[in-house]
């Protein structure tokens, strides 16, 4: 059993690997330092990746939602909308489990051998409130009301927050162009502040950004019990043996919740079950 679930989570990680691969697939944007500003731009991806990574081929939802809620362009804000619900109907929290390359990311990390692993703590369970939060505050609210003389907001997740971003654009971009490094300032340094605390606590938790942070994780998590395709545990096969709830890293127990916004669709619980009561 334990050997499937392991063929099965490398797999996983080939197609997160893959995912990564094809919507960074810009290659000239590492060597030349330079964003893509194809039309391909345009298109948001499913998965957090940051509009300003040198490879992107494609727009982060969360960046493109926050860029143009504040200002008059409305019809792509209502593209963006769209693309987020119909993504979220379609598959729930599969994208965090399968496309996300900050979440391979994060994951890998955590294969780092630590001392103690940390699975839950007290205050867990209201601390992953706070992604709903801060997709309220950061991607909805700040962006909206604190506008310019154009009446254009900031994307105050990406500037303030997202890791990612620090990760995929930020860091590549300065190491690239010399300019950029004269202009540096308190800014910058506190996202690479917070993407150090992210990858040592991502050794210790599994993917922390996703649990606690991510606005895109909160807005899909929405959708999980409604989406298109989602779990579904047979009762009368079921024998109430706990396995699913004990290997799921998520902290969810798929025997009485197999649908819950935490559940990221990574399929451990379905492999791990030894009555295949899950699918």
């Amino acid at each position: 059993m334990d050997k499937r679930k392991n063929t099965g989570e490398w797999k996983r990680h080939g197609v997160q690997a893959f995912w990564a691969l094809l919507t960074n697939s810009y290659l000239a944007g590492f060597v030349q330092g330079k964003i893509y500003k194809g039309k391909l731009k345009n298109l948001c991806v499913p998965g957090l990746n940051c509009y300003s990574c040198p490879g992107a081929v494609g727009a982060c939802p969360i960046g493109a939602m926050q860029a143009v809620i504040g200002n008059r362009n409305f019809k792509f804000a209502f593209y963006v909308a769209g693309f987020l619900m119909f993504v979220g109907a379609l598959t729930g929290r599969f994208v965090c489990g399968w496309l996300c390359p900050f979440g391979l990311i994060q994951e890998m990390l955590h294969k780092i051998p630590f001392l103690k692993k940390i699975d839950t703590f007290r205050g867990d369970k209201l601390l992953r409130k706070m992604k709903y939060v801060i997709f309220i505050v950061f991607v909805i609210l700040l962006p909206m009301v604190l506008v310019d003389v154009l009446g254009q907001g900031a994307p105050y997740f990406c500037k303030l927050i997202c890791p990612a971003g620090t990760l995929e654009g930020g860091l590549p971009l300065v190491l690239l162009n010399q300019s950029m490094r004269g202009a540096l300032g308190w800014l910058y340094a506190w996202k690479n502040v917070l993407l150090l605390v992210t990858v040592i606590l991502s050794v210790m938790i599994y993917r922390p950004f996703c649990k606690y942070i991510c606005p895109l994780g909160a807005v899909y998590s929405v959708f999980n019990s409604i989406a298109v395709f989602r779990y579904r545990v047979e009762k009368e096969t079921c024998t109430g043996c706990g396995v699913c709830a004990r290997v799921c890293k998520m902290q969810v127990n798929p025997a009485e919740h197999p649908n819950h916004p935490e559940c990221i669709r990574c399929g451990v619980c379905k492999k791990s079950c030894p009555v295949n009561a899950i699918h």
